[in-house]
């Protein structure tokens, strides 16, 4: 194991997951990151059980705790009167159902909590890659600075648009839905005492918000939306919105939903898109996990979560063959990870998830940590 070098690429939170996993059983690994720093970029992340569990092998279920917010219910309305439509019961009850909270937090508070379980010797910030290339000797990566690096394997957490998906399956582009999300953190004070659900979603007939609380204070908002827009394609999560724009889209929804928006002071907008499952994931010495290999729109609020259980499946199938038999691992973690997330790539597209009455315990009472591993096919 000690000889055998492990390059992973993109270091989101299925990335950083990886990395902890791997350094933590003592294999030798190195995160290649583009961005040359860390931003606390404005948005939300739900963490089901499923998730938790795996913050929790890791050590960091009470530093997420203590700056996530619990929310006792998950509340699906009608955009305009209100009616509750469905409502899944969360809190103290659904962790004891599960046996691990739902969390709502900060994106940038969970990839904080990630980075510190990753050495600091094993991150490489400002790496853009540009080119992979694999033979019998290795994995290497061509940098836009110039560097080249090696390693022995790779895993590519590269995103949606990865370019290592691109360089070993061949040359494809997501599939733009039409649709967009515009999101937001602010200040809930803005609100003017305004007090609302834990966690509500607002169906509207061709168009959605989702609304939480970030932290237990309950002083922080955060909002994300789906709306028809079949000209904007851009997946820039930086890129601003136009308040106007976005008040008018919901012009009508229940006075919650247009106080919230009418306090709101900036937003950003980004295309949803997505793609079909994929039948492969791994060539010879690389392999693709996360959004590289089953890309799905934020509609179960499942990306992060099962980027991380792709880290756990992974990280154990390695040990498992002493980090020797890397072929066998890598079938033994598609083998086992495939159809589960096929199924919820499947799902979330759909956009159906919690509209009514929906069997959640599947999704939920998984454990990545503990769950049998498939023999490859």
């Amino acid at each position: 194991m000690a000889k055998l070098s492990i390059a992973v690429l993109g270091a989101g939170m299925g990335g950083l997951a990886m990395a902890a996993l791997l350094a933590r059983a003592g294999a030798a690994v190195t995160v290649y990151e583009q961005a040359p720093a860390f931003a606390r970029v404005g948005a939300g992340i739900q963490m089901g059980p499923n998730a938790v569990r795996i913050l929790r092998h890791l050590g960091l279920e009470s530093t997420i705790r203590a700056t996530a917010f619990q929310p006792a219910y998950w509340r699906n309305r009608s955009w305009d009167s209100g009616e509750i439509l469905n409502e899944l019961t969360l809190g103290t009850a659904a962790e004891a159902r599960h046996g691990a909270p739902y969390l709502l937090l900060h994106r940038a508070d969970l990839h904080a909590a990630l980075l510190s379980c990753v050495p600091d010797s094993a991150l490489r910030l400002g790496k853009e890659v540009t080119a992979v290339t694999q033979d019998d000797s290795g994995v290497r990566l061509r940098f836009a600075d110039g560097e080249i690096a090696e390693a022995d394997i790779l895993i590519a957490s590269d995103g949606l648009s990865s370019l290592v998906r691109r360089s070993v399956f061949g040359a494809d582009r997501p599939r733009y839905t039409g649709r967009v999300a515009y999101r937001a953190v602010f200040p809930a004070a803005r609100l003017d005492g305004l007090m609302l659900d834990d966690y509500t979603k607002w169906w509207g007939e061709d168009r959605h918000i989702v609304i939480y609380y970030l932290n237990p204070r309950r002083d922080e908002l955060y909002f994300t939306t789906s709306v028809p827009d079949p000209q904007w394609t851009s997946e820039s999560w930086s890129a601003a919105g136009d308040m106007d724009e976005l008040r008018t889209a919901f012009d009508g929804f229940h006075p919650h939903v247009e106080e919230v928006l009418a306090a709101c002071p900036s937003t950003h907008k980004w295309a949803i898109a997505d793609r079909d499952p994929m039948p492969e994931w791994s060539r010879g010495r690389i392999i693709l996990m996360g959004d590289a290999c089953h890309p799905m729109t934020p509609y179960m609020a499942q990306g992060a979560a099962q980027a991380m259980e792709d880290a756990m499946i992974m990280g154990r199938a390695l040990q498992a063959c002493d980090f020797a038999d890397v072929p066998a691992a890598w079938g033994r973690y598609q083998a086992t990870r495939h159809e589960r997330a096929s199924r919820i790539q499947l799902i979330s597209h759909g956009n159906r998830w919690m509209r009514e009455r929906t069997d959640s315990d599947w999704l939920y009472q998984y454990d990545a940590c503990t769950a049998p591993l498939a023999q490859a096919g």
